[in-house]
């Protein structure tokens, strides 16, 4: 199902609803480590789609902190914010294509009629702007396979008409993560684990987009890579939400160090690092020794 582009071109996307912690930094490190490892690009896109989630100032902290990791991307910055009329070009499309449809069925609702969404407004021709936009799932995708995880079988919930923009019109993620990542010609996301099911509906999106012919291309489907979660003492997954400590650049080294281990680069503490550069030097080396 997948196929290769000849230049591997790979993203970090965090989004900007705080600083960057010891887990969001297990996702930036790896996936920076395997698009050097490939002697491929690494581009940074901050997903600030979402206001309400929005804290003032983290987008530009975030690339700070990034920068005092050594963790330093190629080109420009992406900002999603900026990427309304591709969204709504999609939008556009999907719809002439009859691939989407209006909904205003609330979570209660949904809860009420079943687990997962059923299809309620597939067949009612809403047409209120306050509505959500679903997509029509015809074709779901049945399984798929990650680099880490081996072959994936796609949970029930893959066949559900997922939602491309919310009722309160702010565009989903699943929209915008395959719109952007097709437009940026990504060829291989690797990203945490808490993602590794949604990406049953971003490929079956992406196929769509590509059977359109959405911005006159077919884009090559991604190779996925999901990286272990990095969870606290009570297990859950560290997370801004669950208010993870912020990275202190003092201890840029460290944090990367550890950020390694988490995901399986070690080495005797006898032979230690003194610089950030130095360290990154070798866990790329060592990185495409383990995992190509």
């Amino acid at each position: 199902m997948v196929q290769h582009a000849e230049r591997y071109r790979g993203r970090f996307a965090p989004s900007p609803s705080g600083p960057l912690h010891a887990g969001s930094l297990v996702a930036a490190l790896g996936s920076y480590l395997d698009a050097r490892a490939h002697q491929g690009e690494w581009f940074v896109r901050i997903e600030d789609i979402d206001p309400p989630r929005e804290v003032p100032g983290a987008a530009d902290t975030i690339l700070r902190q990034l920068e005092s990791h050594g963790l330093h991307w190629d080109g420009d910055v992406v900002w999603q914010s900026q990427q309304t009329p591709r969204y709504q070009r999609a939008i556009a499309e999907l719809s002439t294509a009859q691939r989407c449809y209006h909904c205003d069925c609330t979570r209660a609702q949904i809860k009420r009629r079943g687990t997962n969404y059923d299809g309620h407004c597939r067949n009612r021709q809403l047409q209120d702007q306050y509505t959500a936009i679903r997509f029509l799932n015809t074709h779901p995708l049945q399984h798929f396979h990650d680099r880490f995880h081996g072959h994936i079988q796609c949970q029930p919930s893959a066949t559900e008409d997922f939602i491309l923009r919310r009722r309160d019109q702010l565009w989903a993620y699943q929209l915008a993560v395959v719109c952007d990542d097709r437009a940026a010609g990504v060829t291989d996301i690797v990203r945490g684990e808490d993602l590794l099911h949604a990406s049953t509906w971003q490929l079956t999106l992406w196929q769509a987009l590509n059977d359109i012919q959405f911005d006159a291309k077919t884009v090559p489907l991604p190779r996925l890579a999901h990286l272990p979660l990095v969870r606290g003492r009570d297990g859950r997954k560290l997370s801004k939400q669950n208010h993870a400590p912020a990275l202190d650049a003092e201890t840029a080294l460290d944090n990367l160090m550890a950020a390694g281990r988490q995901l399986g680069l070690s080495r005797p503490e006898t032979e230690g690092f003194i610089r950030v550069e130095e360290y990154l030097t070798w866990a790329i080396d060592t990185w495409r020794a383990l995992k190509k």
